[in-house]
């Protein structure tokens, strides 16, 4: 069966008063546009961000001294100092003059590698975790600079609303009034690189102009299913075109629409209800083309 998970009403609670658990959700781009290339070899984007109900669970624990990090969930985890986790706890410290420590756990849900941003989200779970663990010593203007260095879409992840993301991912502008749509989610047992995608796209730039109603507008003016794109997508299916029998199996089980995410190589399909993505779910789990998740936007 395919997995299925729901919007939870808290996404973190404490256990006691030394340790919390806390949810990383991963996100889908219904449209990214890359519109420039920055002199430091950062990517400038126009995109569409929304964070869906697949979580990564943390737990973090206060510890005296030094950093522990434990994985579960998935195999090829990333490990050791330069993973995001690490960073983010050790910015959080440096950041705050605390001298303490912390033991985290991670049960991995979101594929790794995926396109659907799971360690990005977990980088900023800890960050909010921790935070809220010792008092909330920093502030929402701290936190947002403290994600950046970790990644583009590490913001994003502590924002976990649809937005609007511009520059490289940094720019953030909530959409308000988003509407609720279900997702069937296909992630082969495949890894894509994001700077292998973005340094072999040969792309056109997509004009700045024709993206200022999208850029512009705080609420949604446009039909959804019309704006999805991926300037990556070619890219990634170019490479590995079994993927594109992945979006041919989405259509033809009903989606509104259907999209690479990310850098790849998952695949989603949009749909208005639930019956209707629970039905495509199962479809799709027959053929055995990859996990399948069906979630709702969060």
């Amino acid at each position: 069966m395919p997995s299925t998970l729901t919007n939870e009403k808290s996404n973190s609670h404490f256990l006691n008063k030394t340790t919390i658990e806390i949810l990383a959700p991963a996100k889908l781009n219904l449209l990214l546009k890359i519109t420039g290339k920055r002199v430091d070899g950062y990517h400038e984007l126009v995109s569409i961000l929304v964070p869906v109900a697949l979580y990564d669970k943390l737990k973090i624990s206060k510890a005296e001294k030094g950093l522990e990090v434990y994985w579960s969930g998935r195999e090829l985890l990333p490990k050791g100092q330069n993973n995001l986790i690490n960073r983010a706890t050790v910015s959080f410290f440096e950041k705050t003059g605390i001298r303490k420590g912390a033991k985290i756990t991670v049960i991995k849900k979101i594929p790794v590698a995926s396109g659907l941003g799971g360690g990005s989200s977990d980088a900023a779970a800890a960050l909010k975790g921790l935070n809220q663990l010792w008092g909330s010593p920093l502030s929402k203007g701290d936190l947002e600079r403290l994600a950046l260095p970790l990644g583009a879409d590490v913001p994003f992840f502590l924002l976990q609303r649809p937005a609007i993301a511009r520059g490289i991912g940094e720019i953030l502008q909530p959409i308000k009034h988003f509407p609720s749509f279900w997702y069937v989610v296909v992630s082969p047992d495949l890894m894509v690189s994001t700077a292998w995608a973005y340094k072999m796209s040969k792309f056109k730039l997509t004009k700045k102009e024709n993206l200022n109603r999208i850029k512009n507008s705080e609420n949604v003016s446009f039909n959804i299913p019309d704006i999805l794109s991926n300037d990556l997508e070619r890219v990634t299916l170019g490479k590995y075109p079994f993927l594109y029998s992945i979006k041919t199996s989405l259509i033809e089980s009903g989606a509104l629409g259907v999209l690479m995410t990310g850098s790849g190589p998952s695949i989603f399909g949009l749909f208005d209800s639930k019956k209707k993505a629970h039905e495509a779910g199962k479809i799709l789990e027959s053929y055995n083309k990859g996990d399948v998740f069906v979630v709702k936007g969060i």
